[in-house]
């Protein structure tokens, strides 16, 4: 019986928590153009040159911090919501795992898929928020390899899904079970992105323009700034959140020409005016990675209880919960 597939992808993970392993992987994510948005060969120069053998050695060390028995956390959730999805859909659909970085690979995930003579492709890249450099780079590298094939299918692509009920009823809940109400306040910290990626969504100019952090309109239909505002303003709204008690910040910032404000400052400052407890939620990632476990989970920490505060937590994310799954699948099937 012939089937449709869905590929669900995600960014990646390197194979092992070594030096070399996640210099492969850097070498791969930053190579791409549609994250470092310089010339190949000023590109390659950066990051070969520069970037990777700076971070690697770093990074490494944090990927050692969250590696468990069963491996990356960010690749053996993703497997498991995979067939948990699968469980869900049945024998119409075969539910598939990839990265477009690292192992397995999308390359390598859509050259057995020609081989097995689908239907209908339905790409999905687990980003709820639309960027170039996420979604973006996904579609580009899919959709340039199934144009070369003899037989092309049909093929769908699912969109960014931050305003999906289903979405934002699982990071409402995800709040719920943090009991909200015992903290001051509620950072939403979404995953940063430098400011022209963000600007050539509307003719480069500033989000200023078409008011981002207020509204979603047709101008910034696609912009990331003005998504993730709206998707803070979709969750607080169900949570009943008075606007003074949480606020949106962007983390995993490279430089300072990148969307702010930035987390680790805002929650400093927040420690600093005197905000004894403090929850994080991250709705820009629905599988928890370095960048939750790490980054919000122990260094976030750190900087609020050094600086005054009393007491932190952070949400884990959606990774491969039941209501998470039926969300999918339901997704999928519509």
């Amino acid at each position: 019986m012939t089937k449709k597939a869905v590929i669900l992808i995600n960014t990646g993970t390197p194979d092992q928590p070594t030096v070399s392993a996640v210099r492969r992987y850097l070498s791969e994510f930053l190579g791409d153009g549609r994250v470092i948005t310089l010339p190949f060969l000023a590109r390659k120069m950066l990051v070969n040159g520069i970037i990777v053998p700076f971070r690697a050695p770093k990074s490494a060390k944090l990927y050692q911090k969250v590696w468990t028995e069963k491996g990356s956390p960010l690749l053996w959730i993703s497997k498991s919501l995979r067939d948990k999805v699968q469980q869900r859909l049945g024998s119409e659909y075969e539910i598939i795992t990839a990265m477009r970085y690292g192992n397995p690979s999308l390359k390598n995930v859509l050259t057995e898929a020609e081989k097995k003579k689908f239907t209908e492709i339905i790409l999905f890249p687990l980003f709820p928020q639309y960027a170039s450099s996420t979604s973006g780079s996904i579609i580009e590298l899919a959709l340039s390899r199934i144009r070369k094939w003899n037989v092309i299918p049909k093929v769908r692509v699912m969109g960014q899904f931050y305003h999906q009920s289903g979405f934002i009823q699982c990071f409402t809940d995800k709040v719920k079970e943090m009991q909200s109400g015992k903290y001051q306040h509620i950072i939403f910290s979404y995953h940063s992105l430098p400011l022209s990626h963000v600007n050539a969504t509307h003719q480069n100019k500033d989000c200023s323009y078409f008011n981002c952090t207020s509204e979603i309109n047709p101008e910034n239909a696609f912009c990331y700034h003005a998504s993730c505002y709206a998707t803070t303003r979709m969750i607080a709204e169900q949570l009943n959140l008075n606007p003074d008690n949480y606020s949106t910040a962007f983390q995993s910032r490279f430089s300072k020409n990148w969307l702010s404000p930035f987390a680790d400052v805002a929650i400093k400052e927040k420690a600093e005016q005197g905000i004894k407890s403090l929850l994080v939620v991250s709705p820009s990632f629905v599988t928890d990675c370095l960048e939750t476990i790490v980054e919000i989970g122990e260094e976030y920490q750190d900087i609020f209880l050094e600086n005054g505060g009393e007491s932190f937590n952070w949400t884990q994310s959606l990774n491969d919960s039941e209501q998470w799954t039926e969300v999918l699948a339901t997704i999928i099937k519509a």
